[in-house]
């Protein structure tokens, strides 16, 4: 047994993962509470800490059984393989969201057009557009100083 990851339609991870619980399928969906505003109201959501993903435990044999609940894209691969996640790293996400205490969580991903505050080095404090990003990488240009930047995640940005 092993644990896979499914890439899910957009916005049917919850549903997914009460479908394959009721075929039997050992599934994780893990969830956050985010409070979600409107022009009138606001409301505490429950919302899916990866989107479009969830995680089910299966015999490889059985992988193929996942597919007959609607909703169901594909497996994610790693290196030609399905990827696997080792059943500590599961863990440590349930520990996770179940002991600790969090206002909110974030997920990003830098993508090309999106502005960034460079919270550590020489430039630390300047606003920087990103221009690309490759790898650890990425291309930065800093209107302050008329100039492209190349910088590494780690070096410049909040973590």
């Amino acid at each position: 047994m092993s644990w896979y990851v499914l890439y899910v339609k957009s916005k049917s991870e919850k549903k997914v993962a009460t479908a394959l619980q009721n075929l039997g399928i050992d599934v994780f969906c893990p969830t956050i509470t985010e409070l979600k505003v409107w022009s009138d109201r606001k409301k505490k959501v429950e919302t899916p800490l990866f989107k479009s993903y969830i995680f089910v435990n299966l015999a490889a044999s059985e992988r193929n059984a996942v597919f007959a609940v609607a909703g169901v894209v594909r497996y994610l691969f790693w290196l030609g393989e399905p990827a696997v996640v080792r059943d500590e790293e599961i863990e440590v996400i349930k520990n996770w969201l179940d002991h600790d205490n969090l206002d909110s969580i974030a997920l990003e991903n830098y993508v090309p057009g999106a502005n960034v505050q460079l919270t550590k080095g020489v430039l630390k404090g300047r606003e920087a557009e990103i221009i690309a990003v490759s790898g650890k990488k990425m291309r930065l240009y800093l209107k302050c100083l008329g100039m492209i930047v190349e910088a590494k995640f780690k070096d410049v940005l909040d973590e």
